[in-house]
Formats: structure tokens, sequence, C-alpha cells
């Protein structure tokens, strides 16, 4: 679904809504929601505070994110702009994310690449953005580390992804628009499981508490040897600040391009 104006479009494919192409648009009233279907999550009353079209994460103590398979990438090897469905865990979608980057620079750079990450809501409108700039991801260049940035609404940064310089094990800072820390996430030493979930655990600043999980989920033996394609779930106590869910949100595609964005590369 997109809007313009004081119009939407609405377009379903399968169980999953979709933006829509621009065209037959109906006239709404301004401030109109459209119906509930059942496979979308109802839009929750927005609390005192909190960024618009981030309600959806106050209900919220899990996201299942499933990126789509490109039949391009799978026959000719061609790197696409990468999409995802977001959905609760009722299987309601929540969220729908297109990436957005040049030819060149996907062909070229491959899960090294910047992008920016476009964030809708089942309204078609833009909610969030994460932005990744071009960065070496060697563990022995401490000079020039990942980093992710969140902002929600567009133009409002809430905070930061900042990678930590470690020989062995992935580790990830979670800082808020302040850059001040908030929560760390460590990966395992190795993350390439055969037939098994690979866990990134979520801890307290000292790291002595666990408050939840990223996990990079198994999707079966073809679709793990012929494509990209990645399933990933989070979980996040469900009184969390929504600013830092939203962050978690965004780490969960940072790792995705540092571990996982490489069979078609």
């Amino acid at each position: 679904m997109a809007s313009s104006g004081n119009t939407i479009d609405f377009q379903l494919k399968g169980n999953n809504v979709y933006p829509a192409p621009n065209y037959g648009q109906v006239p709404v009233p301004p401030g109109y929601i459209p119906p509930q279907a059942p496979m979308m999550m109802p839009v929750p009353q927005r609390p005192l505070g909190c960024p618009p079209g981030l309600e959806y994460l106050t209900q919220i103590d899990q996201l299942l994110i499933h990126q789509k398979v490109e039949l391009a990438e799978v026959v000719l090897g061609w790197e696409t702009n990468n999409k995802y469905v977001v959905k609760n865990s009722l299987g309601q979608q929540v969220f729908y994310v297109a990436e957005e980057t040049d030819c060149c620079t996907r062909q070229f750079c491959g899960p090294m690449r910047s992008f920016v990450l476009h964030v809708q809501d089942n309204m078609g409108q833009e909610v969030m953005s994460i932005s990744r700039p071009y960065r070496c991801s060697s563990c022995f260049c401490p000079c020039c580390l990942q980093e992710l940035e969140v902002q929600a609404p567009p133009g409002n940064p809430i905070g930061y992804v900042i990678q930590n310089w470690h020989l062995f094990l992935p580790k990830f800072t979670i800082q808020n628009e302040q850059r001040e820390g908030v929560l760390k996430i460590k990966g395992p030493f190795c993350a390439c499981k055969c037939c098994a979930d690979v866990n990134f655990e979520v801890l307290s600043l000292d790291e002595t508490a666990n408050v939840g999980r990223i996990s990079k989920q198994w999707t079966g033996l073809v679709q793990e040897a012929f494509t990209d394609a990645d399933n990933f779930g989070i979980n996040f106590p469900i009184d969390l600040d929504v600013k830092i869910k939203a962050l978690l949100f965004g780490a969960c595609f940072l790792i995705d391009f540092m571990f996982f964005e490489y069979k078609q590369n």
C-alpha cells in the first residue's frame, strides 16, 4: 500500500501486503485508517513520546524477519536490492523493508556495501530508515569498524549500532541518540553452522545479564545453499523502550550483511 496526498493504494500478494504501484488511487479522508486484514497487525494507540510508526513495537516481544528470494539471484547470481517482510509472533505483518542501493555498488562491493533500508508500515508510510556507510569488515582494521544509524521517523536519529573491535567474537554496542552505550550484542566464535540457528546474544552494558537474542534461523539445505535469503528472529522484553527495540531491529540487518550475505558474492 502506498499513499500520495489523500490517496491510498492497496496490494495483497499471498498472505503479505506490499507497496502498490502508483495507479488506481482511491480518494480517502485525512486520517483514514484502512480495515485491518487478518494478516496485518492492527494499529495500536501511540503512547506519548513514541516516534510515529513505532507504536507497533510497544505490543511486541518478538519480530520475525523473512527475506524474499529473488529469482535473478538464484538463476543469474545477480545481486538485487534486498526486500524483507517483518511479522510478529502471530504471523501478522508489521513492516515491509526495502533496500536502496545502486547496481554498481551491489555488484562490486557485495555484502560490504553501503545501503539505506526503508521501513514501511502496513499503510505504506515510511516510519524508519536504516543507513550504513561503506566500511572495511576485516577484524584487522580496528580504525574503520562497521556502523549503522537508525532514524525514526526518517530524518530523526534515535540511535546507532557500533561494531566493537575483537579478534575472535563478533561484538556490537547499541547506542542511543546521544551516542551513549545502552546494550551489547555478542555473537558466536563461528557464525557458520549447518542445520542449526546462529544466535547473537543481547546483553546488558556490563555483559552480566541477558536481555534478548537475535537469531539467524536455519532455512533448509536448498535455500541455504543456493540463495542468500535469510530468516531472522529477534526476542526482547515487551517493556523495553521502543527506540531500543528499533535499534535491535536495525542491528539484525547489519549482522545479516556482515555474516550471511555472502553466498552469491
